[in-house]
This record gives structure tokens, C-alpha cells and sequence, in this order.
């Protein structure tokens, strides 16, 4: 097992890619969460401002 964590002596390369990618990834995914709740709460006040002229 710690030879594969060692990665043939690539591990201070391999491992921090893999923590960035996986950081890059949750980000990303949070964003696009947090963007689609805003967006749906944008459209929610516009159709309640709308009906509401109506």
C-alpha cells in the first residue's frame, strides 16, 4: 500500500494535482449550486412582480 502512496517517488506532484483537482471540482459545483438558487430566486420575484401588475 505505501509503495502505490508513494507513486514511484512522483508523489509530491501526483497527490497536491489530485487535492487541487478535487478542490477545483467541489468549487466549481458549489458555484453552480449557489448561481442556480440565485437565478431561481430571481425568477421567482420577477413572476410575483409581474403577476402582481397584472
Amino acid at each position: 500500500m505505501m509503495h502505490w502512496l508513494y507513486m514511484g517517488g512522483y508523489w509530491p506532484y501526483v497527490w497536491p494535482s489530485y487535492l487541487l483537482t478535487l478542490f477545483a471540482v467541489t468549487l466549481n459545483i458549489y458555484l453552480a449550486r449557489r448561481s442556480l438558487s440565485a437565478a431561481k430566486s430571481e425568477a421567482r420575484r420577477r413572476a410575483q412582480a409581474q403577476r402582481s401588475e397584472a
